[in-house]
């Protein structure tokens, strides 16, 4: 076998193999894009020393989440300010997370901003996006305390747990 018929075989096994690994690539992303966990429920609770806000999530992978203390609170995709009953304002966010289904509809039938009365420090609580497989959720309160936000399964949910 001449050097010149090695180097073109092993080019070709080479493609082959980047081939190969592109479609095996591409197959777990768009399955995953499928798998997007969708919210179907806002709950809200008073517990001793805590008040917890839980989004209800359908299956899928357990998302992601983040917060952050803001001045303000911003609607994705606009740049809008949400306005919201609160001295302080917790950005909460989930990916992959939505309140839609693949056709676009809600999932979320609930209002996308509501008060909290029967809270000590969360006053008010706001979908504030979702958009790209992110869903953000805007906490208004009374006092900066501690936070904690995390997630559970089996069913899906994100817990916000703020401090009195």
């Amino acid at each position: 076998m001449t050097l010149t018929l090695r180097r073109a075989l092993g080019a070709l096994a080479a493609t082959a193999l980047m081939l190969t690994g592109a479609i095996a690539a591409v197959a777990p992303t768009s399955l995953a894009a499928q798998m997007i966990p969708a919210m179907t429920g806002i709950r809200t609770g008073q517990n001793p020393g805590f008040d917890r806000v839980v989004l209800d999530l359908t299956a899928g992978p357990a998302p992601a989440v983040r917060y952050d203390l803001v001045d303000e609170l911003i609607a994705d995709g606009s740049g809008d300010i949400v306005w919201l009953t609160g001295e302080y304002f917790i950005a909460v966010a989930a990916t992959p997370a939505a309140a839609h289904d693949d056709a676009g509809n809600p999932t979320y039938p609930g209002p996308q901003k509501f008060r909290t009365r029967n809270l000590r420090n969360v006053m008010a609580v706001a979908v504030t996006g979702d958009y790209e497989g992110t869903l953000s959720i805007g906490l208004g309160v009374r006092s900066r305390t501690p936070v904690s936000v995390f997630t559970l399964t089996s069913p899906n949910r994100v817990v916000i747990d703020v401090r009195h």
